[in-house]
């Protein structure tokens, strides 16, 4: 069963920097395109930055500069560096993995940005 765990959310000032981490567990994780979505309240769900099996990425044009998504085969884990926040990235953050229109979700971090 695969299973999608995130980490590394929090209270942050504008202008400072997390580093979200999604461990993938029940399967083989270098075959799985990864992605992170941000819901902020009130808001649909939104794709932030995707990472595919072969390493090439993608980003919303309000993060671009900003975030960069990376993976780790070796850990099963992707990574979404955030620097330079708003306010306006204040939201809850989702893993999400897709194999074969096979599509995934963790439980989601939140982060929240204070100016």
């Amino acid at each position: 069963q695969v299973q999608l765990v995130e980490s590394g959310g929090g209270l942050v000032q504008a202008g400072g920097s997390l580093r979200l981490s999604c461990e993938l567990s029940g399967s083989i994780f270098r075959i799985y395109d990864m992605g992170w979505y941000r819901q902020a309240p009130g808001k649909q769900r939104e794709l932030v930055a995707a990472i595919t099996s072969g390493g090439s990425a993608n980003y919303a044009d309000s993060v671009k500069g900003r975030f960069t998504i990376s993976r780790d085969n070796a850990k099963n884990t992707v990574y979404l560096q955030m620097n330079s926040l708003k306010d306006e990235d204040t939201a809850v953050y989702y893993c999400n993995a897709v194999v074969r229109l096979r599509v995934y979700w963790g439980q989601g971090t939140q982060v929240t940005v204070s100016s």
